[in-house]
């Protein structure tokens, strides 16, 4: 995997909750690695999440769309139901 190197700005409380649960290194180098590998950690999860939530959403979206028609489909064939029955009736 190839690796970019970026500067970003945290809020020095967000930097200390990161060292907080990060593992340390053997040395500042490998700290700054860890710290590094964490920060991936905590986006991929980030991200995972939010495309969790917009599938959900879309799945939500789909089968109230779907009920709509069920709904419907369901209606039409109780009239023809009910109109088969009338005229078996007689």
């Amino acid at each position: 995997m190839a690796y970019q190197r970026i500067n970003i700005t945290l809020p020095a409380q967000t930097l200390q909750a990161i060292d907080k649960f990060a593992p340390k290194g053997d040395s500042p180098e490998e700290t700054l690695r860890e710290r590094s590998r964490f920060i991936d950690a905590a986006i991929q999860a980030y991200i995972t999440q939010i495309q969790t939530e917009k599938l959900r959403q879309q799945l939500k979206e789909g089968a109230i769309r779907r009920a709509g028609r069920d709904r419907q489909l369901t209606d039409d064939w109780f009239a023809l139901e009910e109109e088969a029955w009338q005229q078996n009736a007689n």
